[in-house]
Formats: structure tokens, sequence, C-alpha cells
């Protein structure tokens, strides 16, 4: 700056005007770019028709009183005939002649018009598994809605309403282009007020806020309430680039961090529920947990990264592909994992169907193995195999563990299911390294540095071999009594 204004002091007088009132606009645009736009009134009015509120309506079951559910007695107890004289359908307190009255009970949140046909976007939750659903645009006007899907996974739910004529609609930005420091807008119905503008900007991306694998959430200080769920987050071009659904708040009302479904995200699942009435989503059939620092250094991975698989459905599409547990997943169809809660987002996205490259870190080598995705909605519903018994007992001791071959005995001791194999933990020293990872007796051991182990002696045999290798750690993969794995990283020392 002070360079330029050197130079400027040798221009002649109307050269010099020009420069200083340049200089003046830029620094002027500037703070009023701090300050944010000096008014949101032209793209409130420009989208505000298009933002709706929605009343859903569920009728409780018949066995409640008065919204409370019916006590149920055993047979013969003295408690039932005292019930029905005197607060049953037909006692003096009871029901409205001998009907149980059906309570309706309301839910109200937010919506927007996505096309001028009537076609509605909101949570899944606002609407729930409502028997009247009711959407109510910004003249007032009242138009029931008809379900077209949903998705319980991404919190996201898509309606139809049939109006007499073309509604006013708004239109999905791209949510990756928006930056962090970026000006929002959220209209909503805080409280059932409805028609509420508010403004703030983007604080964070990509946060993880429940066990939903599928939604990484952009984070606003907009003002979101109870009631603004299921509206649309504006960018200052009147894109909606968010669907508000969740806030972190102690006291049920507004601190200034919000959570939003990001467009990216929303876009392709609302395409899918129009076209499908479902989703169709990816599926690789591995389960797969995060890669820490000590796992990193077993495998030989130098830094934590990717996802590690902890087990390959037997009917699923890694398995015909040759991924093994093991296994860690650093690159899938191109596209970097940096976590392990980047895969389930990433394939869910992916078309059903598409051969994609899977790059795998296998035993400190890199892999390419091509996989052909399965349905994810299909392969929920697919049931598991069981394997054989396993031997007789052999207790052996090792690393603050007692283990065990598994009998029937022990087997149902520790409730195993059926279909668990390899080596039993009976007993763990409180002081050992296992107990810190919350290892238990009732687990098992079924691999050992990605080899299986189905006898005590094969577990020691493979310790020592370990140790003699100059190995610090070693990568357990271990089962609970109900056949979820896990891979534990123990300390060989």
């Amino acid at each position: 700056m002070m360079a330029l204004m050197r130079k400027v002091a040798f221009m002649g007088y109307a050269a010099r005007a020009i420069v200083f009132v340049t200089l003046l606009v830029l620094v002027m645009g500037q703070r009023a770019e701090a300050r944010g736009p000096e008014s949101l009134s032209g793209l409130a009015e420009k989208v505000m028709d298009a933002v709706v509120n929605i009343s859903a309506a569920t009728t409780a079951p018949a066995d409640t009183q008065h919204g409370v559910p019916m006590p149920q007695f055993p047979p013969g107890s003295p408690f039932q005939e005292f019930f029905d004289e005197f607060l049953g359908p037909n006692g003096p307190n009871g029901g409205n002649g001998g009907k149980i009255p059906q309570r309706k009970s309301s839910s109200l949140g937010s919506g927007f018009v996505i096309d001028s046909s009537g076609i509605v976007v909101t949570n899944n939750h606002v609407i729930g598994d409502a028997d009247e659903i009711t959407v109510i645009f910004n003249d007032g006007k009242k138009l029931k809605a008809e379900v077209v899907g949903k998705d319980p996974k991404v919190d996201l739910a898509v309606l139809r309403v049939k109006p007499e004529k073309p509604l006013v609609a708004v239109k999905f930005g791209n949510s990756d282009d928006e930056k962090i420091g970026d000006w929002v807008m959220a209209i909503g119905n805080p409280f059932g007020l409805g028609g509420s503008v508010s403004a703030g900007i983007i604080s964070a991306r990509n946060r993880d806020i429940s066990d939903q694998s599928y939604g990484q959430y952009l984070q606003t200080d907009a003002a979101i309430n109870k009631g603004n769920s299921g509206g649309p987050l504006f960018n200052m071009e009147g894109e909606v680039i968010g669907i508000n659904t969740a806030i972190l708040s102690p006291s049920g009302g507004s601190i200034g961090i919000g959570f939003a479904i990001p467009s990216s995200l929303a876009q392709p699942i609302v395409e899918q529920l129009l076209a499908f009435g479902e989703t169709r989503r990816g599926w690789l059939g591995v389960r797969i947990q995060s890669v820490d620092d000590t796992i990193a250094e077993s495998l030989g991975l130098g830094t934590a990264r990717g996802a590690l698989v902890a087990g390959v459905d037997d009917k699923g599409p890694s398995k015909a592909a040759g991924i093994e547990p093991g296994d860690v997943i650093v690159t899938f169809d191109g596209k970097p994992i940096k976590e392990s809660r980047d895969l389930p987002r990433i394939v869910g996205q992916t078309a059903v169907g598409k051969a994609v490259d899977v790059v795998v870190m296998r035993k400190g080598k890199e892999k390419t193995i091509r996989v052909t995705l399965g349905r994810l909605e299909e392969g929920e519903k697919l049931a598991k195999g069981e394997a054989p018994k396993s031997t007789e007992p052999v207790v052996k001791k090792t690393l603050g563990l007692e283990v065990s071959s598994i009998t029937d005995e022990l087997r149902k001791r520790f409730q195993i299911k059926e279909g668990v194999k390899g080596v039993l933990i009976v007993k763990v020293d409180p002081s050992a390294a296992a107990a810190e990872k919350r290892v238990t007796a009732g687990d098992v051991i079924v691999e050992v540095q990605q080899d299986t182990v189905s006898a005590p002696d094969d577990l020691l045999k493979r310790v020592e071999a370990l140790k003699k290798e100059g190995k610090k750690s070693a990568l357990f993969l271990i089962a609970n009594n109900q056949g979820d794995v896990r891979f534990v990283a123990l300390p060989l020392e």
C-alpha cells in the first residue's frame, strides 16, 4: 500500500483522484463484507413463498386411554377386575361409551418447495409415521400431502401436494462450493411461529453429529430452533445449500450451534426418492473400524489412515472380489479414505452395480481390488451364515490372558453365538493392556496379525514368532459373544 501511495504522488491530479476513489471503494467494500450484508430483505422476499410449515398428526394406538397406555395384568389378577369396573372403557371413569378414545398428537416442522408442481422436501423426523400431513404455505393456504419417499439414515423425506396453480420453488446449490465464514440465511417455523428468518455464517463443515454413517453436516450460527427442522439454509444467491436438521442446546433453544444436511448429500437422495420412492445406495459388504496410531504401527502403515476391515459379509461384493479382514482401505474409486467414516458415505453415494477400484494395504503392501458394488438396502436383509463348533479345551496363558478352545459348555456359559470360532478368552488380568482396551472374558480371538487362530497353541506360537521378529505390538481380531468383531492392537512386551 505504501509503495502504491509513493507512485500516486508522481501522478497528475486527475489520475490521483481516480486512484484514491478506487482505493476508497475497495476499503469500504472490505469493511462492508466484514460486517456482512446490509440487508437480506430482497433475498428473503425472493424465497419466502417457497418455504412451508408442516404439520404432522399421528393417531395414538387403540390400547391407550387418554394418551396413557392401558395397563396389562396377569390372568385372574384382582387388579384387572378393579380396573375394568372403575377405569375400563365401560366404567364411570373410563372411555367414551365403551369406546377407547384415540388421541392425535401433532408435530410442527418446516420444508421447502423444489418443484412448482408440488414437490416438498423436509426432514424424516418431522413427519415420522404420521397419519396425516398438512403443508401450510406463506399465504396461509393448507394442502394435504402424501409421502413420496423417505430416508431415515440421512433424515430426509419428500412429499407431494396437488396445488391448483404452480408454486414458487427454489433450487439446490452446491454446498461443496461454500466456505467456512460464508453468509447464510435460514427460514422456517420455529416454535410454530412460521415464516421466521435468521442469518449467520457457516461455522464449520463435515460435522459428524450422530451414529449415522452417511451424514457430514454443515454447522451454522444462524438461529435454528425447534420447528426449524426440515427448513432450508440459503446462500446469498437464494440457493438451498443445506437442510436444517438439528441443534446443540442444553436449553432446547438456539445457542448458535445448528446443523444442516449439505445439499451435495441431500440432492442425490431426493432424486432417488423421486425416481424410485426409496434409496439405492452402493454396498461394499464390509464391517470397518478406525485406524489409530497403535494399529497403524502394527500394520506398518506409517501414519493412521484409511478404514480397517474388521469383517467381510459372506454374501457381499467384497467377499467375492477378495477383500479380507485386516485389509486397510486407503482409496475407493479414486477417492482417498482419510478416516474410516469417509468410506460409508462415499460408498453409499456410488451407483449400485458400478465396478470400482479399491486400494487396500495388506501386510504392508498396496493391492488394488476390483469390486462391483451391490445395493445396501438388499445387503441389510441378507441372512448371516453359521460356522461349525470348535474342538476340546486347552487352557493357556499369554499377554495377561487365559485362553481356551471353545467347548459346548463354554459356549453356553459365555452365551457365545453359534458360528463364532477362534480362541476363547476365559479370564483377563485387570492390570494387563488388554483390560485397558476393554477386552473381556467371553471375547474370542479370531486372528493375530491377520493369521487365523483356532486353538490356544496357535495363538502362543504366533505371539512368540512376532516377538522374535522384533514387533512391539500385534493386531488381534476379536469377536464378542454375538460375533461382532473389532481389531485391537496389544503390546507384546
